[in-house]
């Protein structure tokens, strides 16, 4: 794939995408809450037309699906055939949903051709993020909606940033942070630099609004799992398979302390993007 995004393809299809479509539903289970607050800001109505970007194994198409029922339709693009695979696989008994594999950032959407598009952390990957926003927004309707959550800086999150912490007293030092900007989970910590972007693409009314909460995968062995095999602490675990024992042992008693009734929970900070194209 020679197109932009060509590293993000391949991280998608050969590296991260199977490790997530197999992990698909503690994965779901963990962001589902950060996505109902995205889909809330949104605001999708029965009858219209949405587009889902980074739609991954499919969990908030369907949803979004059953908020646009009757009449309406949600398409899931994603660049990651492994991951559309898995949601086709749960498409059975859902109308209105199509799926498509491609770059967001270049796909010739139909102009005008969605009320709304929504992501929940889809958007953060692109090369050329003004570039990938100015397509979605011809892709919307005039006055049509844009919705998305990401996350904020690494330092807020302990969802993702603890195992690490733990772990890294058993494993060599990681390389030097890369770019902050650089595409990836945290490219768009910055609200004044997400903003410039979506200004710059075109968009009106732009709102970036600060959500916490706490979120988890599931009981203590899920949650261990999780922080095992998603991201960086799983790649270096790949790298160094002799430190495994005292890393799971570090990293499980880290997170022992923050199980609950509801399971493991740790806190995640998140920005709630809402913007229009203009009317």
């Amino acid at each position: 794939m020679s197109e932009p995004n060509a590293a993000q393809a391949e991280y998608w299809n050969s590296g991260a995408g199977p490790t997530w479509a197999a992990l698909q539903r503690p994965l779901d289970r963990q962001l589902a809450p950060l996505g109902r607050a995205a889909m809330a800001a949104l605001d999708p109505r029965p009858g219209e037309d949405i587009l889902d970007v980074g739609c991954g194994a499919g969990e908030t198409v369907f949803e979004l699906a059953r908020r646009v029922t009757p009449g309406g339709e949600v398409t899931g693009v994603d660049i990651s055939a492994t991951l559309l695979d898995a949601a086709r696989r749960r498409r059975e008994g859902a109308p209105g949903v199509h799926f498509v594999q491609a770059d967001a950032q270049t796909h010739g959407f139909a102009p005008g051709s969605f009320d709304g598009v929504f992501s929940r952390f889809g958007v953060m990957f692109f090369a050329d993020p003004t570039a990938a926003f100015t397509n979605l927004r011809h892709a919307l309707k005039s006055g049509g909606r844009l919705a998305f959550v990401c996350w904020r800086t690494p330092a807020e999150n302990p969802i993702m940033t603890l195992p690490m912490q733990a772990a890294l007293a058993h494993l060599p030092p990681p390389d030097a942070p890369a770019d902050p900007t650089a595409p990836g989970p945290f490219a768009f910590a910055d609200a004044g630099r997400l903003r410039g972007i979506l200004e710059a693409a075109g968009f009106t009314d732009i709102a970036i609004a600060p959500h916490a909460e706490k979120i988890g995968g599931g009981d203590l062995d899920a949650s261990l799992d999780l922080a095992l095999k998603v991201g960086p602490l799983g790649a270096m675990l790949r790298q160094h398979p002799d430190k495994a024992d005292a890393v799971i042992g570090a990293v499980r008693e880290a997170l022992a302390p923050h199980v609950g009734p509801d399971g493991l929970k740790l806190d995640s900070a998140t920005w709630i993007v809402t913007a229009r194209a203009p009317g």
